[in-house]
């Protein structure tokens, strides 16, 4: 059964209050930082106009700042700042610096001399000389770095969902993650129409005369401080509890959709990245988060799992698929990575990811470990034969057992491997592998089953509940419809599943996701 197409209209209308939330965090994110900005930026200027042996130090400073890339002064900011709007507002606020301080000191150190003389020879002081005549000549060229900076905080700000600052960067990371065109639109779109919005605007106010840009310096900031309480509105609904779902999960039948159709559970959600998901829980910015049975950090941070209690997860054995194409071409392989089968069960697989996730140790260490533990490990043969492409989703569990199979690939064939890493959620991935991109990748069976295959509900409810079922299911339907060959489980059931700090469960008296929904219903 193929699963009804969406239009983009159908997708906006059926998201459109998600959307209208983003869209007002994102104008919030975007002027607040821009406000606090100008605050800075505006003096800064003006003070190397005046002391301009400073100008060279403190440009090149704000253009240093500038050319760091995004997410990367996101992840210096985390550990500074936390998760959430902080460190969101001050990495827009730093990009927004630049386009301000320049444009202040080129406005105001391009004001004719002869003006500037004229003013002093009528008495002016140098002060007044600034606000009365310096500052109003300068103010187009003022107006034109606060539009470049709006401009950008509008692109950026799109970055401030991975840390569960919200904005429209939601969507667009849930599409990705998911390979869905009308999800990153519904995203892309208003933060474009933003951008282009908040420039016209902006441009209409460069063009003002002197004596209208008068009554500008006073409705200008009013107007900035007023879109910048937008970020507040989303937050102004009552709501018990936060969460915090990865991009994917938001998406996915079986993540935040598949709760809301199946128990009926409606939560305050922003979208956030796996790798400061746990944490965030830990610090009590989210009470509730999505994450993965197996996951090193639920020992870590002292989190509980809420029972699935009508069984919207279906189970999620793990198993390596591979092009029947490579098998084809490479028989010795199917035998090699079947020395994995059966030997990873939840407890091992937990441990391996808390050394990852929590110690900090690398996918390479740890596979080594592994295979030395087991009486695996064999020396590379450094082959030539051929090159076996292994993919990784974008999280830690897949990057130990993506190396875990490619050290058993050289040290007991001469095929040699190479890795692509960063291939995002489950739906890339896959679309890698059938487009001949990569050769294997680890994937689970409640996934293949739900995000890949979508078969009707009466089959879903017929074999959901039967982790030999749903293998035997997804193994056939592969083979028949992508030439796709399920290789042996690995062992361990890496579940779906909703957690929360075990002390704020325990208070509540929560342990599943009914208990959870009727709490938020009172």
């Amino acid at each position: 059964m193929q699963p009804h197409t969406q239009s983009l209209w159908d997708f906006m209308s059926q998201q459109s209050g998600k959307l209208l939330e983003q869209t007002f965090t994102h104008i919030g994110l975007t002027f607040i930082s821009l406000l606090i900005a100008v605050i800075v930026g505006l003096p800064v200027g003006i003070l190397i106009s005046r002391k301009q042996k400073l100008s060279g130090i403190v440009l090149g400073i704000a253009g240093v700042l500038q050319t760091i890339p995004s997410i990367a002064l996101l992840g210096f900011l985390i550990p500074l700042l936390g998760i959430g709007a902080k460190p969101a507002i001050a990495a827009l606020f730093l990009y927004a610096l630049l386009p301000i301080i320049r444009n202040t000191y080129t406005g105001i150190t391009g004001v004719d001399k002869a003006i500037t003389e004229s003013a002093k020879g009528m008495g002016m002081s140098s002060m007044q000389s600034l606000f009365k005549v310096e500052l109003p000549l300068a103010m187009p060229v003022i107006f034109a770095g606060i539009r470049t900076a709006t401009v950008i905080n509008v692109g950026v700000a799109t970055l401030a969902s991975y840390i569960a600052a919200g904005g429209l960067g939601e969507f667009i990371f849930g599409g990705i993650a998911l390979n869905n065109t009308n999800m990153i639109l519904a995203g892309a779109i208003p933060a474009a129409l933003l951008a282009i919005t908040f420039d016209f605007l902006l441009s209409r106010l460069q063009k003002l005369n002197i004596k209208k840009l008068q009554l500008a310096y006073v409705s200008f900031p009013l107007i900035v401080l007023l879109l910048s309480s937008f970020y507040l509105l989303p937050y102004s609904y009552e709501s018990k509890l936060l969460a915090g779902f990865t991009p994917e999960f938001m998406g996915r039948d079986d993540g935040y959709p598949g709760l809301k159709k199946q128990y009926g559970l409606n939560i305050r959600t922003v979208v956030i990245s796996d790798a400061v998901m746990y944490k965030a829980a830990y610090e009590q910015k989210l009470d509730v988060i999505s994450g993965y049975s197996t996951d090193g950090r639920l020992k870590a941070f002292d989190l509980i799992i809420l029972k699935d209690d009508k069984v919207i997860f279906p189970p999620y054995y793990a198993a390596p698929i591979v092009r029947e194409e490579t098998l084809q071409k490479y028989p010795e392989l199917e035998s090699v990575l079947n020395m994995l089968a059966g030997r990873i069960n939840d407890s091992v697989m937990t441990e391996l990811n808390y050394r990852g996730d929590y110690l900090k140790q690398t996918p390479e260490q740890i596979a080594k470990d592994f295979l030395i533990a087991k009486g695996l490990w064999k020396e590379s043969r450094n082959g030539h034969k051929g090159t076996i492409r292994i993919g990784f989703k974008i999280f830690g569990e897949q990057y130990i057992l993506g190396n875990i199979y490619g050290m058993l690939i050289k040290g007991y064939t001469d095929l040699d491997v190479s890795y692509k890493t960063g291939l995002g959620g489950t739906k890339i991935c896959f679309d890698a592998m059938t487009n001949n991109q990569i050769d294997l990748y680890p994937e689970y069976t409640g996934t293949g089953l739900l995000v890949l295959l979508q078969p009707g509900q009466e089959k879903i409810n017929s074999i959901i509940n039967n982790k030999d079922s749903v293998y035997s299911y997804v193994s056939n339907n592969f083979h028949r419809q992508f030439h796709i060959k399920w290789l042996k489980p690995i062992g361990f059931n890496n579940a779906y599943a909703l957690m929360m700090r075990r002390k704020q469960a325990e208070e509540l008296h929560l342990s599943t996701i009914t208990e959870l929904k009727n709490y938020l219903s009172r």
